[in-house]
C-alpha cells in the first residue's frame, strides 16, 4: 500500500480501505484459484495494481464515462482504476470463466457498484466507450480488430477517445502502422525498476457506427 499512497495521496478513507482490501482478497482466491502468479501475488501492488493506476496518472476519466477492460483476467486494469473513479462506468470482459467469478466476487467483495462484468470474447460486446483498456493481452494490430466500432463518438476527455494499453519491451514495430499512437515510458511516472522498461500507449480511435 505504501507504493500507491506515494503517488496517490488524494485517496479518500473508502478508497484506501478499498485498496488495503484488494491484497487480502487476491491473496485469499490465489489459494483456490490461480489467479496471479506466486511472484506476483507478493507483489501485488507493485506489479498488478500501481501498474493499473498508470492509466490513472495519464486520464483521469470523467463521471459518467464508459470504459471497457479487455482480457481483465483478474480484474486488471479495470478494478483498481473502478476504485480510483467510483462515478465512472467499467465493464470489465474476458472469455475465462474461472477469472471473471473472482473479479464477481471481489468487485462483491468490495462494494464496487460501478462495475459490471462479462464472461465472453470482446467481439460478442455490444455498446460505445470512451477508452478501452488493457494489459498487453494481444498484438496491438489483433487488438484494434476485436475492439473496432465499440468507440464513443464523443469525445469527453483531455485525451481523444481510443485504446489506451499498457505493454512491455520495444513497441517499435508492432506500432508502426498506428501513426497516432504515443507511447508514454511508465519509468518517467513510477521510479520503481519494475516499470523500467513498462509502457502506456494512447491509440485514438474514430468513432464508427
Amino acid at each position: 500500500m505504501e507504493q500507491i499512497l506515494k503517488y496517490f495521496q488524494n485517496l479518500s478513507p473508502l478508497q484506501i480501505e478499498q485498496m488495503e482490501e484488494i491484497g487480502v482478497l487476491y491473496k485469499d482466491w490465489n489459494t483456490k484459484i490461480n489467479v496471479v502468479s506466486r511472484k506476483d501475488i507478493e507483489e501485488i501492488y507493485l506489479r498488478h495494481v500501481l501498474h493499473s493506476l498508470a492509466i490513472a496518472k495519464f486520464q483521469k476519466f470523467n463521471p459518467g464515462a464508459k470504459i471497457l477492460d479487455v482480457g481483465t483476467g483478474g480484474g486488471f486494469p479495470g478494478i483498481p482504476l473502478a476504485i480510483m473513479f467510483p462515478e465512472t462506468e467499467f465493464h470489465l470482459v474476458d472469455s475465462i470463466g474461472k477469472k471473471i467469478k473472482v473479479v464477481e466476487e471481489v468487485v462483491q467483495s468490495l462494494a464496487l457498484r460501478n462495475v459490471k462484468t462479462s464472461n465472453c470474447r470482446v467481439e460478442e460486446i455490444d455498446g460505445h466507450y470512451d477508452f478501452i483498456v488493457s494489459r498487453a493481452v494481444a498484438q496491438m494490430e489483433t487488438f484494434v480488430r476485436w475492439v473496432k466500432g465499440r468507440i464513443a463518438k464523443k469525445n469527453q476527455h483531455e485525451h481523444r477517445n481510443g485504446i489506451l494499453y499498457l505493454k512491455g519491451g520495444d513497441l517499435h514495430e508492432e506500432l508502426k502502422k498506428y501513426a497516432t499512437a504515443k507511447v508514454y515510458p511508465l519509468r518517467d511516472i513510477f521510479e520503481e525498476e519494475f516499470f523500467e522498461t513498462k509502457s502506456l500507449v494512447h491509440l485514438p480511435m474514430k468513432y464508427k457506427g
